[in-house]
């Protein structure tokens, strides 16, 4: 029998928004939305408290885009503005979504901001390649307009902006406020809008917080009990891809990082869903990566992969 009322973290892959080959146009990402939110529905349906965190970087890439091809007529906005607009916007999509299909749940989107510390080794070598595709010239000449430029997989040069570690969430507080209300809270978009604190004061940086790091924070922030990484795979597998390839369910903490430090899981797809979901099995909660589909599945013990200390 499910306990309800648990409170659960989940955070969205990249595929709920946009699949690739898209565009990105805004009927593409919310036909993507609407029908993840038919997926997801049923943890809505099993009442359990939900707090939803989602990716944004295309989102953002497209309105620095925006920025770049329209310097000489508008001003262009600084990158935190840009996370910020993408936050609302793909937060506005997931809650008319959820709303439309039940209209007597509350649901609020939190524009919400991420402290990191700003002696985050992170910010002294910039790693996130962000924006637009420049020849080698084009990135030359930004380098000596202060721009950390580097190539990206032979395609040409993009911008690079550090990915430091989230220390807090801001808005913690009031996502807890909304949680006890019974309404289903959208935060941490893109893994909230970096910050660092100068003299008592926000403000924004230059930087991209990894999602699942900031769901992590989020869920250790709001004392939740589950954290629920959905993505487009209904398990995480060891041996990816080879003839031993391993499906792995009912894990424990300390058997999965080990897999984790002998590499089974690339840094840039799986790595940072298992890392996030190690760092809160081992705080005696439980973590889970599974599909969205399978979502209450995973919740009730049948599906997915499951993580405890």
């Amino acid at each position: 029998m499910i306990e309800k009322k648990k409170r659960v973290v989940i955070a969205l892959g990249g595929n709920a928004i946009l699949k690739p080959g898209q565009k990105g146009t805004f009927d593409e990402q919310k036909e993507n939305i609407e029908i993840s939110v038919d997926s997801f529905g049923a943890i809505i349906e099993a009442g359990y408290e939900l707090a939803i965190v989602h990716g944004n970087g295309p989102q953002v890439g497209q309105i620095l885009q925006r920025n770049e091809l329209c310097a000489q007529e508008i001003p262009a906005q600084p990158f935190s503005s840009a996370s910020a607009q993408s936050q609302g916007y793909i937060g506005y999509m997931i809650q008319e979504s959820i709303k439309s299909r039940y209209p007597d749940l509350d649901v609020a989107t939190i524009l919400t901001m991420t402290e990191v510390d700003a002696a985050d080794p992170a910010f002294e070598k910039p790693t996130k390649p962000i924006g637009l595709f420049y020849s080698r010239a084009e990135a030359e000449k930004m380098e000596e307009e202060g721009f950390v430029m580097g190539e990206d997989a032979g395609r040409g040069y993009r911008r690079l902006v550090p990915s430091p570690q989230p220390q807090t969430i801001v808005e913690s507080n009031s996502v807890k406020k909304l949680l006890d209300t019974q309404t289903v809270v959208i935060s941490c978009g893109g893994g909230g809008i970096p910050v660092v604190k100068k003299e008592g004061m926000y403000v924004g940086q230059d930087a991209v917080i990894d999602k699942d790091a900031a769901a992590l924070k989020l869920a250790e922030n709001i004392d939740a009990d589950v954290l629920m990484i959905l993505t487009d795979v209904p398990n995480v597998f060891v041996n990816y891809g080879k003839e031993n390839q391993t499906k792995l369910e009912e894990i424990k903490v300390a058997e999965l990082e080990k897999f984790y430090k002998e590499g089974h899981f690339a840094a840039g797809s799986m790595g940072p869903k298992v890392k996030a979901c190690i760092d809160f099995a081992q705080q005696g909660k439980q973590a889970i990566i599974s599909s969205l589909e399978n979502g209450v599945a995973a919740l009730e013990g049948k599906m997915g992969t499951r993580v405890t200390r």
